[in-house]
């Protein structure tokens, strides 16, 4: 439920009440011995607060949450290379061993 801000028009007692957006304003002030009008201020809501890097559901898991995932991801990644080595075929392996070895390296001046 929302929470609305009050401020009575004869004592000026500012107050919170939280009410339904179907419920009726209030009308009169709750301090004791004043039964002045009160008129409902615009308030400006809840401030939101994000933690983290980013903005995301993951940000916010748990330690545990994410040793099991990061495991889980470390066993399914290793899983994955294991049938591409075991496929039949000459280009597959060609193809494996010039991706392993590194590309050399360019030397020389800019002209």
């Amino acid at each position: 439920m929302p929470t609305y801000d009050y401020e009575c028009q004869t004592c000026g007692h500012k107050f919170e009440a939280r009410q339904s957006m179907k419920d009726p304003h209030l009308t009169d002030c709750p301090q004791e011995g004043c039964a002045g009008p009160v008129k409902r201020k615009i308030g400006l809501g809840a401030g939101l607060i994000f933690k983290g890097s980013g903005f995301y559901i993951t940000d916010y898991r748990s330690d545990s949450y994410k040793a099991a995932a990061k495991k889980d991801s470390e066993s399914s990644s290793g899983s994955s290379t294991a049938p591409a080595s075991s496929s039949s075929g000459s280009s597959s392996s060609t193809t494996a061993a010039a991706s392993s070895t590194p590309a050399p390296a360019k030397t020389g001046t800019a002209a």
